[in-house]
């Protein structure tokens, strides 16, 4: 029973083997067939003349992924750490809808929530260099989060101010018919998209507008530089390693233990259990 959990673990957790990359590889294939249900099911003319296939067919791929889920959950070490973990999440509300759409009609449609599983690709094909850049965003973010912040607070502030100012100019008889609906022109001027629903008519508001635009191209420039100052940081190498113990799975190349807990990210296998 003991070598059995173990190879399983390896099959199921890891993608290192080839019979846990070839586990992965299939998984990804159902999580694609799935989604593509979903959407021809949404199409009218397939769904009437197909609906009960579509239907038996999601009914499989939900069965298999129900299966996967709980061995998940049985032969893992930490049941809970698995069950709350971000993947854990994502695997359970993959399989939820389709019960659901027992009892709420509509739900079933939920299941494209499975397309986010593939974000496991980059770990199950060994695409490291492609997960360490992911990572590398990821960092360069979080490491700018405090500059972003401080400088989506200053463009709501410019918004609101463009937005009462444009509203004393044009007034109501030009569309802008309150303060909250010039600010929805600043936003939308200020970021250049430009609906048009909505323009200034006089010569003075036409030239703050006018303003506005050329803004709108220096503000978008300045999160990327922000973001970008972060990712020529150096930063490690990462491998595709999962904890046994904790299912982190953001080490360095040449870990022997988890970062987070401490625990070997290769045991043996009877250290599994």
């Amino acid at each position: 029973m003991s070598k059995t959990r173990d190879e399983l673990y390896e099959v199921i957790f890891e993608a290192d083997t080839p019979a846990g990359k070839l586990f992965d590889v299939v998984l990804l294939i159902v999580i694609l067939i799935s989604v593509a249900l979903v959407m021809l099911e949404s199409v009218p003319a397939i769904r009437t003349n197909y609906r009960p296939f579509l239907r038996i067919l999601e009914w499989i791929i939900t069965g298999i992924f129900t299966l996967e889920y709980v061995l998940r959950i049985v032969i893992v070490r930490k049941p809970l750490r698995y069950i709350f973990s971000f993947y854990g999440i994502i695997d359970f509300l993959s399989v939820i809808p389709t019960y659901l759409g027992l009892f709420i009609v509509g739900s079933h449609h939920l299941v494209v929530i499975r397309i986010l599983r593939m974000l496991r690709v980059f770990r199950i094909l060994k695409l490291t260099r492609y997960t360490q850049a992911g990572r590398t965003l990821g960092r360069a973010l979080w490491a700018s989060r405090e500059k972003i912040s401080v400088f989506i607070f200053f463009v709501v502030v410019l918004v609101i101010v463009i937005g009462t100012v444009m509203y004393l100019i044009e007034g109501e008889e030009h569309g802008f018919t309150s303060i909250p609906r010039g600010i929805y022109w600043a936003i939308v001027t200020l970021t250049t998209v430009g609906y048009g629903d909505i323009s200034p008519q006089t010569p003075f508001g036409q030239f703050a507008a006018s303003i506005v635009m050329i803004m709108g191209y220096a503000i978008i420039a300045v999160p990327t530089g922000i973001v970008t100052a972060e990712i020529i940081n150096p930063s490690n190498h990462g491998n595709t390693q999962v904890c046994p113990n904790c299912l982190h799975d953001k080490h360095d190349d040449d870990a022997k233990f988890c970062k987070k807990c401490g625990s070997k990210i290769n045991p043996e296998p009877h250290e599994h259990l």
